[in-house]
């Protein structure tokens, strides 16, 4: 979200996933759709069925990359040198949109300037990746017609994740790829409704609507709605919270259906932050590794007795209507009202709907929205009044800068917290997998699919499960700095030499033992995709 807010002015997707079957090429970055994503793998097999070109960028040889007209199989932690080095090319060559970016951009030259550093000798040295597929990928994308870029996690879990995604803006801007249909920027995001949230005030730094906290106007709006002083300084991001709570600042600590002792990285570090505060209250619908922590456990609701809305990754607000009536007996805001009642700031709301007016009185996007005008599929914002119909396609005319121009940001390599080296000299990317969501906690209690994917695996490569001695199935170790898990190998030519794969999905095995604290200094997003391990055949002790 900074990366394209910084470039663009928004943080958000540029189209529509109903634009996609009309794409001409695809440049999908660090992304494994057809499992992490597979409704939007279904429009993207749409536009591949209509012919579209695909170009494929990821360290690991998935469905997509294995269908693709080139796949850029880089290094872990390489994006900004291989996005520099697609864009030098296509600036030697003049393949660039020149009217585009003459009148609806700025500070071309500094952008030219930094990727001039980047030939195509260095990338490869950097990255790995072969310099015909740099020139051919700059070649497609530059000439299609209309082009999108989706990118999902494995742009932005690194230490320069808000960096790659203004590398991606750069790229599209270009090129000219972006303010029309069946172009722009498609950013997948992590979990259902996280644009939703998003949205609609947790960021640190914005109240809702992306209304930033240092702007006095928009504190005095928002005060005098809610008869409060706004404080100036930005809040903390969650890890953030976790630090603080190390350090014995923060005393108590309220979990919402999160389950960070499996979830965040360098669980040493999150077991010791939720150990250290005085009391830790976690609102869940079912027992997770953040509950064991726990003072009291407040029960949660499910999808389906909710009633509200989710923003989807296109901007999309729908409505939920629940199936029944919540088992606890209070729907998940009833409770944050009650809470906030007995703490001393009255919250009374009559029902969701009431909630929905005062975000529309009070967010510019979300102005137009009430459940009323719901009833048909959803609205996608920028929706500023009750006769917009929503907004299809973004910076069709003007970004959502001061000027109305889009910024290029020059950019260095600078790679990965941590590389492998002697003593850990493969490196750990983490993931997920189609059978599994998230922590599991839900997924795991299908028997189902917990035939099909029962435990934690680590996908190794051919060549190096021969060099270390491990075949298919084998139980193995995999260590780092920080601990170790004992798992099932699964050899596959999936994973380059030099990478191991594993989601997080099993309480039995918590992969984020593994993984670093390096995070993005802007973002605070963690390095999940990146950390240096080891692995060695498992014999059990005597």
């Amino acid at each position: 979200m900074a990366g394209l807010a910084t470039s663009l002015g928004a943080g958000a997707a540029t189209n529509s996933l109903a634009q996609m079957p009309d794409i001409d090429t695809i440049f999908l970055f660090g992304s494994n759709p057809t499992e992490a994503h597979p409704i939007v793998a279904l429009y993207l097999k749409k536009a591949l069925r209509n012919g579209a070109k695909l170009i494929v960028t990821d360290p690991r040889k998935t469905w997509m990359a294995e269908r693709a007209d080139v796949w850029m199989n880089l290094k872990p932690g390489s994006n900004i040198a291989l996005l520099n080095g697609l864009i030098n090319v296509i600036l030697e060559n003049g393949w660039e949109n020149k009217e585009f970016i003459a009148q609806r951009t700025e500070d071309i030259e500094l952008l030219r300037e930094k990727v001039a550093e980047y030939d195509l000798k260095r990338v490869e040295k950097i990255t790995g990746v072969a310099p015909e597929r740099i020139i051919e990928s700059a070649r497609l994308y530059s000439h299609a017609d209309k082009a999108m870029i989706v990118y999902g996690l494995g742009v932005t879990e690194h230490r320069t994740g808000t960096e790659n995604a203004m590398a991606i803006s750069n790229l599209a801007l270009v090129c000219g790829h972006i303010g029309r249909p069946a172009t722009g920027i498609m950013a997948l995001r992590g979990q259902n409704n996280v644009q939703g949230a998003t949205d609609l005030g947790p960021l640190p730094a914005t109240l809702p609507g992306y209304q930033s906290v240092l702007d006095a106007k928009v504190r005095e709006k928002f005060g005098k709605a809610w008869n409060v002083t706004i404080r100036e300084k930005p809040g903390l991001k969650s890890i953030e919270m976790l630090d603080e709570c190390v350090k014995g600042t923060f005393k108590a600590i309220f979990i919402l259906g999160e389950d960070p002792a499996q979830t965040d990285p360098d669980l040493h570090h999150v077991r010791k932050a939720l150990k250290a505060v005085d009391f830790l209250v976690v609102q869940e619908l079912f027992h997770t590794e953040t509950t064991r922590f726990a003072d009291v456990i407040l029960p949660g609701a499910s999808f389906a007795e909710k009633d509200g809305t989710f923003t989807n990754g296109e901007r999309r607000v729908q409505r939920v209507r629940k199936a029944i009536e919540p088992l606890a007996g209070m729907a998940e805001w009833e409770v944050i009202c009650k809470l906030s009642t007995l703490m001393g700031y009255k919250m009374d709301y009559k029902d969701p709907a009431a909630i929905m007016d005062e975000i529309a009185s009070l967010v510019p996007i979300y102005g137009g929205i009430s459940y009323e005008r719901l009833e048909n599929g959803g609205l996608q914002w920028p929706c500023p009044d009750k006769n917009h119909p929503g907004t299809t396609t973004l910076y069709s005319e003007l970004f959502s800068r001061p000027n109305g121009l889009a910024s290029f940001l020059p950019l260095d390599h600078s790679g990965s917290g941590e590389v492998a080296d002697e003593d850990y000299p493969l490196v750990l990317i983490t993931g997920r997998i189609r059978e599994h969501y998230n922590n599991g906690s839900m997924t795991r209690r299908s028997k189902g699919i917990a035939q099909i994917v029962p435990s934690e695996r680590v996908e190794i490569s051919i060549e190096d499960a021969e060099t270390l001695g491990i075949k298919d199935r084998n139980w193995v170790l995999v260590s780092s700095r920080r601990g170790e898990v004992k798992v099932r190998a699964k050899v596959t030519d999936r994973s380059q030499e030099g990478n191991v794969f594993m989601t997080f999905h099993h309480q039995n095995a918590l992969t984020n033992d593994l993984t670093s604290g390096h995070r993005c200094p802007i973002a605070g997003t963690p390095e999940y995709k990146s950390c240096a391990v080891k692995v060695a055949k498992y014999t059990e002790p005597a």
